[in-house]
């Protein structure tokens, strides 16, 4: 019996539903296939957009060193700070990866990073309550120390976390502040972070030490691995380049040093100082009081000038080493010749020597020794206020230096009246800067001839090790004859071996020094006149040392000392000055006044010879040989080949094997560094000058990893400096 055949209508409308769905689907995949395009978009720009990854390679900011290669600024290892807010971080995890408890997570960050547990706390609570994933603390959160990481994570807070960063490090503290500068981390509109000078060198040549961020594109799958076969395309990072200075980390050292003391001790206003070689314009140190912390930005004022260049000041009496020197140019100086001190008068005006009533009857020489303001005036009436003017402009004075740093000041040579210019030789009422007064100085030192003063020696490229720009010397002029400058050397060093000169205060012990003192007026800041009183000066001392052959210059000033009964202005300066020379003197080795000058010897090259043949040589040229090694052949010697030293200076031979540690004592800082580059030893090293101690003795046989820990002291600490016990008059105008 036939079955009776019944139409499936559920099946058929099922066929329908399914079927249609089916021809719609391959239709569009059939469309897109032919068009690439879905949606008015081309399919391969979406697919790039999903899948294709950029990771950025970070760019190190550039470092600034000194002279010897000694690190001044670099980039260094630091933290950022995150709080996740999202639950959802803490899916699939057995313990809890987002912030539980706001009030206890507030409470401890608020005693590792600057913000009160109040805003912490706003903050999270606002990140929760707008359903964001996480949070970060802008400046609060950044620049976070591996130390502070460390402690806060034994906190156990869940929900913290720390991304990797690179921060600004400053490792030689208050050092140079107002010249190096600072830079700080910037966040842009669009919320961008980089590092930017904000001051100084960091500000000044900010393009120079910006790198430029590399980047890696590729193709990722979804979770944001890298897709089999997939092509990768790099782009190196550039760092920025690096500054090398003319500073030497040493000698701004022991002019940190010294500050700080006088700066405790007086409490002045100001204090200024540069340290200079006459022969070359290099500045090997500069400084200021007040002073600032460039990572902390600690003690950092609304003055924010580099005043040694950027400001101007009346200097006082050190000026009359230039008018001395300009009559004696003009052959108008005769030291032997007398005049009557105390008082002259120009028409209706009326100048007298900072003791009032001067000294009667005296010569020149003594005039200058005593620095006597009116012996400036007969020097000026015998040579002619004009001409004296066209000299000082010849100094440099009037315009700018063009050292390599910015908004250098020129300052201003009075002119107009026959007062201004008489004023102006002894130093008031024209205006001048320190880097003026420098340069101008370097002609009296380098025998007639002006050298321009330059703080940057060298830029690198460090990606290529090419060299950017490479200073040289640079002459500025010829002021003055040599037998001139010898001259003036000659007076310089007398007011401080005379009986009557000012300058007695400023000798050294084994040097000789020629310099002038300055007491100069400080104008009244309501333009009234100049302020007065004990102690209401501008008190300095332009010296050059040894002052036959002057190999450094230094300009000191400190305005307004606190000082106490019985004492002068020249006292808190040649503090100053002393301990900054003595100390420079003796870490360059210059030879002291009474010590036997030995001619200097070449050093021969010992590369690729045998050790024991290389000491004997040395030993007969009056060197002491130092192995690094066991002996053998010498692969790298130091000082290279060439080099002219002193005899028992130390050459260090480096050879393979274990190393015997040798007796460090007598060693100059740079010696020591340069052993441990070659040894690769680590030697920790612990303070500035000459080495006096070390942790292991002479003889021991140590590894690569066994620290060694070496103490210097300067020269000021193992040479005590002999007290003057005598006080001199107080003077105004000396």
């Amino acid at each position: 019996m036939k079955k009776k055949f019944r139409f499936q209508w559920g099946a058929f409308l099922m066929f329908l539903v399914y079927g249609g769905l089916f021809f719609l689907l391959f239709g569009r995949i059939l469309y897109i296939q032919v068009t690439g395009e879905a949606e008015g978009k081309v399919m391969a720009t979406l697919a790039e957009s999903k899948y294709s990854r950029e990771s950025v390679l970070k760019a190190e900011r550039g470092t600034i060193v000194d002279r010897n290669g000694e690190l001044i600024a670099s980039d260094t290892l630091s933290y950022r700070l995150i709080a996740v807010m999202s639950k959802d971080a803490s899916k699939g995890s057995k313990k809890p990866l987002h912030i539980t408890d706001i009030e206890k997570t507030a409470e401890v960050l608020a005693e590792y990073i600057p913000l009160e547990k109040d805003e912490i706390v706003s903050r999270l609570t606002t990140a929760k309550e707008g359903d964001k994933y996480q949070v970060e603390f802008g400046k609060a959160g950044r620049d976070i120390s591996h130390e502070t990481v460390l402690a806060i994570k034994k906190q156990k807070l869940p929900g913290v976390l720390f991304i990797e960063d690179q921060k600004r490090y400053y490792p030689n503290g208050v050092f140079a502040s107002y010249l190096i500068g600072f830079a700080m981390k910037e966040e842009d509109d669009e919320g961008n972070i980089s590092t930017v000078g904000k001051m100084g060198l960091e500000k000044t040549y900010n393009k120079e030490l910006n790198g430029t961020d590399g980047k890696v594109d590729f193709e990722s799958d979804g979770f944001g691995f890298m897709l089999p076969k997939a092509e990768e395309a790099i782009v190196p990072a550039k760092d920025g380049y690096e500054i090398q200075l003319t500073l030497d980390k040493t000698i701004q050292n022991f002019m940190e040093d010294a500050m700080n003391r006088v700066e405790s001790e007086y409490s002045p206003k100001k204090i200024l100082a540069v340290v200079v070689n006459p022969k070359t314009g290099k500045i090997l140190a500069m400084s200021q009081r007040p002073a600032f912390h460039p990572s902390t930005r600690e003690g950092l004022t609304e003055n924010w000038l580099n005043q040694a260049v950027e400001t101007t000041i009346e200097p006082g009496s050190t000026t009359k080493m230039f008018t001395v020197a300009a009559a004696i140019e003009e052959k108008k100086w005769v030291p032997t010749d007398f005049y009557n001190s105390g008082q002259y008068t120009l028409y209706d005006r009326t100048i007298r020597d900072h003791n009032i009533t001067g000294w009667g009857y005296i010569s020149f020489l003594e005039g200058f020794q005593r620095s006597s303001n009116v012996s400036m005036a007969y020097l000026l009436e015998r040579m002619g206020d004009k001409t004296y003017i066209e000299y000082l402009r010849k100094f440099g004075f009037g315009e700018k230096t063009g050292i390599d740093l910015p908004n250098e000041a020129p300052g201003r040579i009075l002119d107009t009246y026959p007062i201004e210019r008489l004023t102006t030789a002894f130093g008031q009422g024209s205006t001048v800067t320190l880097m003026q007064m420098v340069q101008a100085a370097t002609a009296i030192a380098n025998d007639g001839v002006m050298m321009k003063p330059y703080v940057i020696d060298k830029i690198t490229d460090p990606n290529t090790d090419k060299v950017i720009r490479d200073q040289k010397p640079e002459e500025n002029g010829s002021p003055i004859s040599a037998k001139t400058a010898k001259e003036v050397r000659e007076l310089l060093a007398s007011t401080v071996t005379s009986e009557h000169g000012t300058g007695k205060k400023f000798a050294l012990n084994g040097y000789t020094v020629g310099g002038k003192t300055g007491t100069a007026e400080i104008p009244d800041p309501s333009g009234s006149g100049y302020l007065s009183g004990h102690g209401n000066y501008l008190y300095s001392f332009l010296g050059m040392a040894p002052a036959e052959d002057p190999q450094l210059l230094t300009y000191v000033l400190v305005q307004q000392p606190k000082l106490k009964a019985g004492e002068i202005g020249s006292d808190p300066v040649s503090k100053l000055f002393t301990s900054i020379m003595d100390n420079s003197l003796r870490y360059l080795n210059i030879v002291p006044n009474g010590e036997d000058i030995v001619e200097a010897t070449v050093l021969q090259d010992y590369n690729g010879k045998n050790s024991t043949e290389a000491m004997e040589k040395l030993l007969a040229d009056g060197f002491v040989p130092e192995i690094i090694g066991e002996g053998g052949q010498v692969d790298v010697q130091y000082p290279e080949p060439g080099t002219k030293l002193a005899e028992g200076s130390v050459i260090l031979l480096q050879t393979k094997g274990p190393i015997t540690l040798p007796d460090f004592t007598g060693w100059s800082k740079k010696m020591v560094i340069s052993y441990k580059m070659l040894s690769g030893l680590d030697i920790r090293i612990n303070g500035d000058g000459y080495v006096t101690e070390q942790s292991l003795s002479k003889g021991a046989v140590i590894g690569q990893d066994e620290p060694v820990v070496i103490h210097l002291k300067s020269p000021s600490e193992i040479y005590k400096p002999v007290e003057e016990d005598t006080k001199e008059e107080s003077i105004v105008g000396g």
